[in-house]
C-alpha cells in the first residue's frame, strides 16, 4: 500500500505563497484548494498543504511558530542532480526567498536550500546513486 504525506504549513498570504511555488514549477490539486488551503503536489505521494494562518489555527490549540525566530520544520526534498538543486534555489531566490546558508558539498552528497516567503526552510539535496545504495 502506498502511503501519502501531507505537510501542513501556515502561510500569511495564500495567493502569494501559491504564486511563489508555481514559479518554482510546483502544481496544485484544485480538488483540495480553496480560499483557506492549497494542496501543492510535490511528488506522487507527497504534498504540502499551504493553509492560511487562521485555518491552520483551527487544527491546533498551540501557538503558531514565528518562523522569523524559530524553526518549526526542515523540509528536505531530493533532486535528480546538483544542477537541479542549484536551479531550484536560484528560482526561489529570484522569487523573493532567502538562502539561509551556503551550499554544502560533502562529495557524495550536495545540498542547498531556501527559506520561502513565510520563513519555512526547504532543503534540497542530491546524493550520488551509489551512496544511497544499501548494498
Amino acid at each position: 500500500m502506498h502511503k501519502q504525506i501531507y505537510v501542513n504549513l501556515a502561510v500569511a498570504d495564500l495567493p502569494r505563497a501559491m504564486d511563489f511555488f508555481k514559479g518554482l514549477g510546483f502544481t496544485f490539486n484544485p480538488r483540495f484548494t480553496d480560499g483557506n488551503a492549497a494542496c501543492m503536489v510535490i511528488g506522487e505521494n507527497i504534498h504540502a498543504m499551504l493553509l492560511t494562518e487562521a485555518f491552520f489555527k483551527s487544527f491546533t490549540t498551540r501557538a503558531l511558530c514565528d518562523t522569523a525566530h524559530s524553526t518549526e520544520v526542515l523540509i528536505c526534498l531530493s533532486c535528480e542532480s546538483r544542477a537541479e538543486v542549484d536551479a531550484l534555489v536560484a528560482k526561489a531566490l529570484a522569487a523573493g526567498a532567502r538562502a539561509p546558508r551556503a551550499p554544502q558539498d560533502h562529495g557524495f552528497m550536495y545540498g542547498h536550500g531556501f527559506e520561502d516567503l513565510d520563513g519555512h526552510i526547504w532543503e534540497l539535496v542530491y546524493m550520488e546513486p551509489q551512496a544511497a545504495d544499501p548494498a
